[in-house]
């Protein structure tokens, strides 16, 4: 089985990916440090703020990655913000039956009543060493992004609306162990 996380900057994809691990015994793979692998060897001349170049530079290494693990028989969640809309398009049924998808988002509202809570939070579970360009607009702006296009793609997206510890619970204890 893979489990492939998803959602805007800031939404808890490597917390929710790093309890998975805790409660499933699955290994994880951060998009992002394949990213930064990447641009720091010299291997692209992309930068970490060219978010979609990156995305359709990564995905088909990550793609191709998923498919391997599922010819195995092996098990694997895999995280970032690196995913295309249409990820879907990448993959057989035979695959996508294999693959369970989590999108998060923040609502707008949710946005406005916690975002010194989202800010205080940002470093949890990796050290983000310049975390300026995460304004409160920019933040709604990228969360409006995901959900509008995950949503005309198709795809569940699992909006933080209130209650960001619940959303997670949920996911944990009701999304994933149906699959």
């Amino acid at each position: 089985m893979v489990i492939l996380i998803t959602g805007a900057s800031h939404t808890g994809k490597t917390l929710l990916a790093q309890r998975m691990l805790e409660k499933y015994k699955y290994p994880y793979l951060s998009i992002d440090h394949l990213k930064m692998g990447m641009i720091r060897s010299g291997k692209t001349a992309l930068t970490p703020e060219d978010d979609v170049a990156l995305t359709y530079y990564l995905w088909p290494i990550v793609s191709e990655m998923i498919k391997t693990v599922i010819e195995n028989h092996q098990n694997l969640i895999v995280e970032g913000v690196s995913v295309p809309y249409r990820w879907r398009t990448s993959f057989d049924e035979k695959y996508q039956s294999s693959i369970r998808f989590i999108c998060l988002a923040f609502t707008e509202d949710f946005i406005n009543s916690h975002f010194a809570e989202i800010k205080e939070h940002s470093s949890d579970i990796e050290n983000r060493l310049y975390d300026d360009n995460c304004t409160i607009d920019c933040l709604k702006a990228d969360n409006k992004d995901y959900i509008n296009g995950f949503k005309a793609a198709g795809e569940k997206v699992f909006l933080i609306k209130s209650d960001y510890e619940q959303t997670i619970q949920t996911i944990l204890n009701e999304y994933i162990p149906f699959f």
